[in-house]
């Protein structure tokens, strides 16, 4: 009887263009790095079929699960053309516990799905470390994910993400926005850049300017292009949580695609509208390039962009001079950008710029 070596076992697949070996590689080289990110509800390691958590319910009269999933965009292009793959990680995670941040949920958990179509293991190494970074900066455990390697079904040196987040709420303390009312106050949260939202223009634009990646970013002195465009997305959940014990904080909105006029109206209930001061908040050499180079407007611009606004609380107008200083304490640049008013008829927006 023959025994074949695992190299001879795997060459049929090999040849067909994957490496299962890469794969083996890949586990045992992030295996600390996920272990960084272990909490006190993770029950398993990286490796097995699924990925084992027990939460903690004391406290906790009604206990609600909220989910979340997103990706990053075509920002992975730019990461992928200039070679700079540590900070997408970081945008993962974020797009997804920002999102059951707004509800008050606390994220316990979270996976990614890495695919590409050859697995460069120090790529795909260099990327869930950051998804790690993103994970210990949001307080939740890295409990799993999936590398898949499928030839023919990426171009050389492409790669996608996608990622997944479990956190965990009292369903009597769930914020939805229902209580939020008239002569309320929005303080808006800066973001880091761009996030990860509005990259397709971005990337037209960058191509007309023709800037180089390493060139100075215009406005920016001591930065680059590349640094500055791939700056990864705020993650909002500590400097959020801290409040939640002091502050009444009615409605959340987290500002991705779509902007200010899409976000905003689904936290609020239909009789009223956001009123938006645009002189609120100072706006970055970033937002004020690309408003310029690619020939926008501001309403095109809030439309698309978060333009320095990355998270929205909804809070009494009483509370918010001591919200402002705790999110500073915090180390979070805060400001109130509007309020709250009645929406004069229900077919008009609920979203009004005051420039």
């Amino acid at each position: 009887m023959s025994k074949k070596s695992p190299e001879e076992r795997a060459k049929a697949y090999a040849d067909s263009g994957v490496n299962i070996h890469s794969g083996y590689a890949l586990v045992q080289r992030i295996r600390e790095t996920v272990k960084s990110t272990r909490t006190a509800g993770v029950l398993s390691d990286i490796g097995g079929f699924g990925g084992l958590f027990q939460p903690d319910l004391r406290g906790l009269e009604r206990p609600v699960l909220v989910s979340s999933t997103d990706g990053v965009g075509t920002k992975l292009k730019l990461a992928i053309a200039w070679k700079r793959h540590d900070g997408v990680g970081i945008d993962l995670v974020a797009m997804s516990v920002n999102d059951v941040l707004v509800q008050g949920a606390a994220p316990l958990f979270f996976l990614d799905y890495f695919g590409c179509g050859k697995l460069e293991v120090e790529v795909a190494a260099t990327v869930i470390s950051g998804v790690a970074e993103g994970c210990r900066q949001a307080g939740c455990a890295l409990l799993g994910g999936e590398t898949a390697e499928m030839p023919g079904m990426y171009a050389d040196g492409d790669y996608d993400l996608a990622g997944f987040c479990v956190g965990l709420a009292d369903a009597g303390k769930l914020i939805d926005g229902s209580g939020i009312s008239q002569g309320d106050a929005l303080i808006g949260l800066a973001s880091s850049g761009a996030h990860s939202n509005g990259y397709s223009l971005i990337r037209k634009i960058l191509t007309q300017s023709g800037l180089d990646p390493l060139a100075p970013f215009p406005g920016l002195p001591g930065q680059n292009v590349r640094d500055t465009l791939l700056a990864p997305t705020q993650i909002y959940v500590s400097a959020v949580q801290k409040l939640f014990d002091t502050f009444h904080i009615k409605g959340m909105a987290h500002i991705t695609g779509g902007g200010f006029f899409e976000n905003i109206p689904r936290v609020l209930p239909p009789a009223l509208l956001a009123r938006i001061d645009f002189k609120a908040w100072p706006k970055s050499p970033l937002f004020k390039w690309l408003k310029s180079a690619g020939e926008l407007s501001w309403p095109e611009m809030l439309q698309i962009f978060n333009c320095g606004i990355g998270f929205i609380l909804v809070a009494p107008a009483a509370e918010v001079q001591d919200m402002l200083s705790a999110l500073r304490r915090n180390g979070q640049e805060a400001w109130q950008i509007g309020e709250v008013a009645l929406r004069r008829d229900t077919r008009s927006e609920q979203v009004e710029i005051v420039f």
